[in-house]
């Protein structure tokens, strides 16, 4: 059992809740940041705004004092704003933005200093099958999330030969509190559009994050491997 330790942004409620079960499971140390709530039991919560580096930093710092230097970052911390372009407004495009691409940017930054040091370092990006395949009412959450590509790519580049990887992973439709708010007509509707039939566990989700923090993956680098049933084939 690795004792690496593992911090997951937004690691308080579905996918990254899900991440971070997953790695205490499997007997790696954990923390979560998170605005408000907790995380699973068995990891540490520490509180971050990923839209303030002086906030990021601290957790950084929070983290490293109790459990030593970040060594797997999964950042998975989003939001959405959707509505149609011609309503959306410059805010509903910018906070996306913030939020979900240059708060990864920020937490990567922070986790790349620690992983130099130690050269090792597995950096795993939560994107989403709409980041590349597209979704209308979501122009704003689709840029932010196809960015995650070209930031792990150009990390690989930058950092590849320091023992430090950088994937992309890019969930489809997962069974979430907010899918399950969904009319049942509309749920059948994007199930008749996955070819797996139905959505993905949030576990389902975990494993393959796993799987790309351990040792077995670590000849993968600027991936962007897909969980979600079929849905984005070819994107």
């Amino acid at each position: 059992m690795t004792t690496r330790t593992v911090l997951v942004t937004g690691g308080n409620r579905g996918i990254g809740f899900a991440i971070a079960e997953q790695f205490v499971a499997q007997g790696y140390q954990v923390a979560v940041t998170a605005r408000s709530g907790e995380g699973p039991t068995g990891a540490l919560t520490v509180r971050a705004d990923v839209t303030d580096a002086a906030s990021v930093d601290a957790a950084f710092t929070e983290v490293e004092a109790a459990l030593g230097p970040v060594e797997v970052l999964v950042a998975n911390a989003g939001i959405t704003r959707d509505t149609l372009l011609m309503r959306m407004s410059d805010e509903d495009f910018t906070d996306v933005i913030d939020t979900n691409l240059t708060g990864s940017f920020r937490v990567v930054k922070r986790a790349s200093k620690g992983m130099l040091k130690a050269r090792f370092g597995r950096v795993v990006l939560i994107s989403s099958v709409v980041g590349l395949y597209g979704s209308a009412g979501q122009v704003n959450y689709s840029a932010s999330k196809s960015a995650l590509v070209g930031l792990a790519r150009s990390v690989t580049r930058e950092l590849g030969a320091r023992g430090i990887t950088a994937n992309v992973v890019a969930p489809g439709f997962i069974e979430t509190d907010m899918t399950a708010e969904l009319p049942e007509a509309q749920q059948a509707e994007y199930k008749r559009n996955i070819p797996a039939g139905r959505f993905a566990t949030p576990e389902e989700v975990a494993k393959v994050v796993v799987w790309l923090a351990g040792d077995d993956a670590a000849y993968i680098s600027g991936a962007v491997i897909p969980v979600d049933g079929g849905l984005g084939m070819g994107h």
